[in-house]
């Protein structure tokens, strides 16, 4: 049964505790509500996809308490540091590079190279944020597809049942999703219009560019591109393997791998998609060493998060021109 936390001192800490044993907690911002997990818990970030019923792992914006914080995690430029002086905390997510050292769970970007970071301009959220003390990783709290939830019987008439507790913040005053600037690249690239208008972005940081970024790399939530794909080709479905091949293995290996990478030996979906992009990395890396020249992938049920986890395969294994 799904917890309503009031947004005082007890509610406040009981969302922590919940965050800190790997629940899930929806908490109100100035935009939407968010369905929050600890950002640096695979599983828990597995959840998220699992509780929204989302067909793929689309990157996940993590939330903080201050810029310092969130730039603990990402490799910010002067534009991002005039950006987040001047309308931190508020509706805007930055698309930053990760450190290599960030402790954020790779399912959070999707396997990409970037993170996308904000602080919110709320009592509440920045409140749960300093005194949990790790990054948040929240989606909009509403199954996949469904209208984003601007208040807590919004998310109880969506995800009752299926995430531990709703911390009741009010309404939302903005009411809609925070505007994605990426600055990843050399120049900046609105990917999602939202509750900082581009004539604030442009007083700061000069003209945008629109659009989904060229690379084909999918740096936030909405947009439609490829995933972080492998150096390696990957074959799905696969019932053997062969010694020049590395193994991406789900429920018990298949023997003659170089090299395995077990998702989950128990055959949980949650640990698989937890477990995914790790993977994928840790065999690409295993690859080089050992000169092999594939990946086999053992099938996936094509059922709750498999579903996303086969979509990810699905992309992976599509061939690159």
């Amino acid at each position: 049964m799904t917890q309503l936390l009031h947004a005082d001192a007890a509610g406040i800490a009981r969302a922590v505790a919940l965050l800190r044993a790997g629940e899930l907690v929806s908490f109100g911002t100035e935009t939407v509500y968010g369905l929050g997990a600890d950002a640096t818990n695979d599983r828990a970030v597995a959840g998220i996809f699992a509780a929204k019923r989302r067909p793929r792992f689309n990157p996940l914006i993590c939330h903080y308490p201050d810029a310092d914080a969130a730039f603990a995690d990402v490799v910010a430029n002067t534009r991002a540091q005039r950006l987040a002086a001047t309308l931190w905390p508020g509706p805007l997510t930055l698309v930053l590079p990760r450190r290599p050292d960030s402790g954020v769970s790779l399912l959070v970007s999707a396997g990409a190279d970037t993170l996308a970071v904000r602080v919110p301009a709320h009592d509440t959220a920045l409140a749960l944020l300093r005194e949990f003390g790790c990054p948040v990783a929240a989606p909009s709290a509403n199954l996949s597809g469904k209208v984003s939830a601007t208040t807590a019987r919004h998310v109880l008439d969506g995800l009752s049942g299926r995430i531990a507790a709703v911390l009741d913040s009010g309404s939302c005053p903005v009411g809609v999703e925070s505007t994605v600037l990426d600055l990843s690249g050399a120049a900046p690239v609105l990917l999602r219009p939202g509750g900082v208008t581009v004539e604030a972005l442009e007083a700061v940081v000069g003209s945008l560019r629109t659009g989904d970024d060229a690379s084909g790399v999918l740096r936030s939530p909405g947009l439609l591109a490829s995933h972080y794909a492998p150096r390696l080709p990957v074959r799905l479905e696969a019932v053997d393997v062969q010694p020049d091949e590395a193994l991406l293995a789900f429920g018990p290996p298949l023997s003659g791998a170089g090299a395995v990478f077990r998702l989950s030996d128990k055959a949980d979906l949650t640990e698989a998609a937890a477990r995914l992009f790790a993977g994928l990395r840790q065999l690409d890396a295993d690859a080089a060493a050992l000169g092999l020249i594939r990946i086999a992938v053992m099938p996936v049920p094509h059922r709750g998060l498999g579903r996303a986890v086969n979509d990810r395969l699905r992309r992976a294994a599509t061939p690159r021109s």
